[in-house]
């Protein structure tokens, strides 16, 4: 990540007409709400103290988009290449994740091809020198095309019958194509990590893989207003020795990268655009290695507001709105090292996630006890804006 990064490959191929909202750290300021136009960042402050505040507005996206006479905080390629870690001057704005108050959840477990590399994760007990052989094992019983299952469907039940008199059922199965999603916490609010920062992994873990999704942003009503871009860092080797590591597989420091900016949906973008997207991502090494997958979103096997629906509603409530990361089908399973060990992250790997209509999400690999502490959190927020007085 020495290079410069271009305004053009961050933006939506359609930037002049994308409503773009991001948030910016300014040097003895503090975290500003600002919208992002290829001309400049724009302070949104007067409109709404943070993300949070903001998707609770009715019409945000109009809200927005006729705002006027906004203060203009900085040039947008002078941010971008700002906030690449290995190069921020602390005295110039840099980019944060878009999102601040909400919570961060996720799906798990919602396209066929990752739902089978979890079920080997789980037989082979997060032991990358035994996924090839469970993994042939499991196709064995299987398939490997679940495609046409209908989650929660009276097809599904039958599959999970036969596939229990065969002992293959598993809990991701149950997950992947049983009438309840996962959905459970990534990390908590004001934890994630935006464009250019660096990603973490725990330093025990031998096997782990980036997973490149697209995140929801639901207001507190449960009306989907937007949408990003997120990486959201696993760590197959703990999950696979117990699905109750699930947090700690999931949840370290640096371990969530969102951005590098939302945007909310109108006319010209929407959830329609969110159902039929290619997500791309190309991981580079610094030994040259280069490995490129991606995940349709037309795969996905239940719908992203349904997802939703699972996420927020009678039985549950985020005052403050919240994320949603939808999952993802990468999973790696090509040789990195020796034979047979699949894919593994290595400390300096640049991972880009991209989509023509969001964007590119920038971020490099370090050990998460390596990267700088997360501080600045709920409380922060709220004695900074008071010294602000936007509350």
């Amino acid at each position: 990540m020495e290079q410069k990064i271009s305004v053009a490959a961050c933006l939506p191929e359609d930037h002049h007409q994308a409503i773009l909202v991001g948030r910016i750290w300014q040097p003895d300021v503090g975290p500003t709400l600002v919208r992002v136009q290829q001309d400049g960042i724009y302070d949104l402050s007067t409109i709404a103290a943070t993300s949070s505040q903001l998707f609770e507005r009715q019409d945000a996206a109009q809200v927005v988009r006729s705002a006027r006479d906004m203060p203009r905080l900085a040039d947008l390629d002078a941010v971008l290449d700002n906030s690449i870690a290995a190069r921020r001057d602390p005295t110039l704005p840099w980019l944060l994740a878009p999102c601040d108050l909400q919570a961060v959840k996720a799906s798990g477990v919602t396209f066929v091809s990752s739902m089978l590399e979890r079920v080997i994760e789980e037989q082979a007990r997060g032991d990358a020198s035994k996924a090839e052989k469970v993994r042939e094992s499991i196709v064995a019983i299987i398939g490997d095309n679940l495609a046409s299952v209908v989650p929660g469907s009276a097809q599904a039940a039958k599959l999970k019958e036969v596939l229990i008199g065969q002992g293959a059922w598993s809990q991701y199965l149950e997950v992947g194509i049983g009438p309840d999603a996962e959905i459970f916490t990534k990390t908590q609010p004001m934890s994630s990590v935006g464009f250019g920062s660096e990603i973490g992994i725990h330093p025990k873990s031998e096997w782990n893989n980036p997973e490149p999704e697209i995140v929801l942003v639901v207001n507190s009503r449960g009306e989907t207003l937007g949408a990003t871009l997120g990486n959201d860092v696993n760590l197959r080797d703990f999950e696979g020795r117990s699905a109750l590591l699930l947090g700690k597989a999931k949840d370290n420091n640096a371990s969530c990268a969102i951005g590098p900016f939302i945007r909310l949906f109108d006319d010209n973008y929407s959830i329609d655009d969110v159902r039929r997207c290619d997500l791309a991502m190309r991981i580079e090494g610094s030994e040259g290695f280069a490995l490129t997958g991606n995940s349709p979103m037309s795969l996905i096997s239940r719908d992203p507001l349904d997802l939703v629906s699972h996420a927020i509603g009678p039985n549950h409530q985020y005052p403050d709105g919240l994320v949603l990361f939808l999952g993802t089908m990468f999973a790696p399973t090509e040789d990195r090292g020796a034979p047979g060990l699949g894919f593994t992250h290595a400390i300096g790997d640049v991972v880009t996630i991209t989509t023509p209509g969001l964007g590119a999400l920038v971020n490099r690999v370090n050990h998460s006890d390596r990267i700088e502490p997360w501080r600045f959190g709920a409380v922060a927020l709220m004695q900074n804006l008071a010294r602000r007085h936007l509350l």
